[in-house]
């Protein structure tokens, strides 16, 4: 059960099915996520949410015995054609993990990372990308003073939010977040959770989480799977009001999970 956003979608998923060698991983998804907003993708343990999220900017690929069937748009462009350049649609399509994960290197190396990558030299172009990434992360007021320290000293709160400073410093349309908050503390969780709302300005956000509050608190739409397969996609305050799958009723009830 799946209905049409009202925004038009950034990613557009056509019968979308994966396989890990014999075991099929995702049946047939349908889906359209909608720019600058926060879809959240929920369900049990094991359902495909990280496979899902990994398909949008192919990190599958490097699974082995991984074969994928169907569509997948990024606007108008179906990233699954094999000449896609894979290091352009990651620059498109950023990324935000479980557990940070700063390069052991100065904050601002860290956060300009990426635009080395690109080939940017000037060094006023690096400061000034360096600042609006930190801005836009909540972080800058906290480590304006201290660019040159390892990243590594921060706190775990912080290292995601220069994380994510990393990820949007190279101006990706879409972000990822792979349960971006499941190994922080209650108050760094909020931090982040405030910083989602704020992002979704300038960003579309993909959110997978197994907190269901989390998702009811900062999401605008959300997609319930099970079994590999979108069982339900609404707006949150739908899905976690009036549901209209049994399954998804079953299971933001706590009834299994």
């Amino acid at each position: 059960m799946t209905m049409m956003p009202d925004t038009a979608p950034a990613l557009t998923l056509n019968h979308l099915s994966l396989w890990y060698g014999e075991r099929q991983a995702l049946h047939d998804i349908t889906l359209h996520i909608p720019e600058k907003r926060i879809t959240a993708l929920i369900g049990p343990s094991g359902c495909g949410k990280s496979t899902l999220l990994r398909c949008f900017n192919r990190m599958n690929d490097v699974v082995s015995r991984c074969r994928i069937e169907g569509e997948i748009l990024l606007g108008d462009r179906d990233i699954m054609q094999p000449s896609q350049d894979l290091s352009a649609l990651r620059r498109q399509v950023g990324m935000v993990f479980q557990r940070p994960n700063p390069f052991p290197k100065s904050i601002y190396e860290n956060v300009v990372y990426g635009l080395r990558l690109q080939g940017v030299r000037d060094r006023r172009v690096l400061n000034e990308a360096c600042e609006r990434a930190l801005r836009a992360a909540a972080l800058w007021s906290e480590v304006k003073d201290q660019l040159g320290q390892n990243a590594l000293t921060l706190s775990s709160g912080q290292q995601q939010r220069l994380v994510i400073a990393r990820a949007i410093a190279i101006e990706p349309s879409v972000l990822l977040l792979d349960e971006p908050t499941s190994a922080l503390d209650p108050i760094s969780t909020l931090v982040i959770e405030e910083l989602m709302t704020t992002l979704k300005q300038h960003f579309t956000l993909v959110l997978v989480t197994h907190n269901m509050q989390q998702a009811s608190r900062v999401s605008d739409y959300t997609a319930f799977m099970h079994q590999g397969a979108v069982v339900e996609f609404d707006e949150t305050d739908r899905i976690f009001t009036s549901p209209r799958s049994r399954r998804t009723e079953d299971y933001i009830t706590g009834r299994y999970g």
